[in-house]
C-alpha cells in the first residue's frame, strides 16, 4: 500500500505561482510512475502531469504546458508540482496517483490516490 499526501495548495491571484508537494509512504516510490490530475466542480477529473520511475519522462497536459513542471525526489519520496503563471481555470483540486511500473494520462490506471488539495485562482 502506498498512501498519499498533497500540500501546497492555496489562494492566489492570476500570474502567481505554487509549488504543490504530494508525499507518498508505506512503500519507496521509486518503482511508481507519479501523476496530478485535478477536478474542478462540476467537471470530470482531468490529466495534468505524469513522471515515469525509470527515466523521469515528462507528460503533459495541452492546457498546462510550459507553465507546470513535475518532478520527482525518489529520497524524499515525494513528487512536486511547480505551478506558473496560473489561470482562474487552473482552479480544481489536484490529486496525486501513484502507478506500480508504469506512467502515463489515463487516471484508471493508477492504483493509489491522495485526497487532493485545493487550488483557486482569483482574476
Amino acid at each position: 500500500q502506498v498512501q498519499l499526501v498533497e500540500s501546497g495548495g492555496g489562494l492566489v491571484q492570476a500570474g502567481d505561482s505554487l509549488r504543490l508537494s504530494c508525499q507518498a509512504s508505506g512503500r519507496t516510490i521509486s518503482s511508481y510512475g507519479m501523476g496530478w490530475f485535478r477536478q474542478a466542480p462540476g467537471k470530470e477529473r482531468e490529466f495534468v502531469a505524469a513522471v515515469s520511475w525509470m527515466d523521469e519522462r515528462t507528460l503533459y497536459a495541452d492546457s498546462v504546458k510550459g507553465r507546470i513542471t513535475i518532478s520527482r525526489d525518489n529520497a524524499k519520496n515525494t513528487v512536486y508540482l511547480q505551478m506558473r503563471n496560473l489561470k482562474p481555470e487552473d482552479t480544481a483540486v489536484y490529486h496525486c496517483a501513484a502507478q506500480h511500473s508504469g506512467y502515463g494520462t489515463g487516471s484508471i490506471n493508477y492504483d493509489y490516490w491522495g485526497q487532493g488539495t485545493q487550488v483557486t485562482v482569483s482574476s
